[in-house]
């Protein structure tokens, strides 16, 4: 069989499933050191992996490209006619996603999820959403490497990283001191809101225990983290509840996706709702507590690795079968601000 000379991740989604999809990247270029790694993503998202040393191309879908769909067919159509891959591996295989194998069926390796539609066009499937998997996200997408057994024994890692340049982070430390932030003590980046309201953490509950914490943490500094729009407005109201207090920054912004990485690189810890800037500080190897809704899992979307992550989800409090008669608000509010506080306590005891 001829060496394995170019690979294609095909990604899309959103932040947190492209940076967990990092370590099936990093598992590659290990496994077939020699071989160029390119991963499809959504435009807006790209950025994150700029100069990642597992990532030799990243492939840029934007709005224009991917809508109307003859404008994405063309662009994959290009995509893989420049490009000779022995290796697809399509992470989401949907009936779009597939197209890239449709136009590649010379590719020795097409690799993807069991669907009833995909086995025309995949040689190799695996079921990574089976619910007999108890694994977490990282593990489930490291099974899509298997088929490469074949051809060498995969070097696996479950790390998934993202890089800054020292300059990025340096610039954006001087930003946060110009805005009040003493790095002689510690400075929690606080996920206040959430984009999507069915998984923000009710709002007394989190006012009672940031409350808590700048009232027995005292050198604690706190930035609030929000986009603009609704959760800017959410995350001011917050800050209003509790009194304004000097100690939380409300005006430190991060721009772009890579000023965010540069906000999480220079915290010391990130707390509050599960969400992308979470999965950011992971792979930045800042330590975190989340905050899991009953629709986000947390045995799937809280892989371990190096970094001390930690979480807590109604299924902590309470087995699912139990939750079965309880409607979606009573589930959430099983978490309790005395239970996130000494869950949370714990976490920061650990790195004391």
């Amino acid at each position: 069989m001829k060496p394995i000379k170019k690979i294609l991740i095909i990604r899309f989604r959103q932040i947190g499933d492209s940076i967990l999809a990092v370590a099936l990247c990093s598992t590659l270029k290990k496994s077939f050191p020699d071989a160029e790694i390119h991963f499809v993503l959504n435009k807006n998202i790209a950025s994150l992996y700029e100069g990642h040393p597992d990532i030799d191309k990243v492939i840029t879908f934007d709005k224009n490209e991917n809508k109307p769909f003859t404008a994405y067919i063309k662009k994959v159509w290009q995509v893989t006619h420049q490009n000779k891959y022995d290796v697809i591996i399509d992470m989401r295989s949907t009936i779009r996603t597939l197209f890239f194998s449709l136009f590649s069926l010379k590719t020795p390796f097409r690799i993807g999820r069991i669907k009833g539609y995909t086995r025309l066009l995949l040689n190799y499937r695996t079921d990574t959403y089976s619910n007999s998997l108890t694994t977490d996200m990282v593990k489930r997408n490291l099974l899509l490497a298997a088929p490469l057994e074949k051809i060498k024994p995969i070097q696996y890692t479950k790390e998934f990283r993202l890089y800054l340049t020292d300059q990025e982070k340096k610039d954006f430390r001087y930003y946060m001191e110009k805005e009040g932030i003493d790095f002689a003590r510690p400075v929690f980046l606080i996920g206040v809101t959430t984009k999507l309201l069915h998984k923000k953490w009710n709002t007394e509950f989190m006012i009672t225990t940031l409350k808590r914490i700048l009232e027995e943490y005292k050198d604690i500094q706190m930035i609030f983290n929000y986009a603009p729009g609704y959760e800017e407005e959410d995350a001011r109201n917050i800050y209003k509840e509790l009194g304004c207090p000097e100690r939380i920054k409300i005006d430190i912004q991060a721009s772009s996706l890579r000023q965010l990485a540069a906000l999480c690189a220079n915290c010391s810890f990130y707390f509050g709702n599960e969400g992308g800037a979470r999965h950011i500080a992971q792979a930045l190897e800042i330590p975190s507590f989340a905050i899991y809704s009953p629709s986000a899992s947390k045995s799937m979307w809280l892989p371990a690795n190096s970094v001390l992550a930690r979480g807590i989800s109604p299924d902590d409090i309470l087995p699912p079968e139990q939750q079965a008669t309880l409607t979606y608000e009573e589930r959430f509010a099983l978490i309790t601000p005395e239970k996130v506080y000494d869950q949370l306590t714990s976490t920061l005891r650990q790195l004391s």
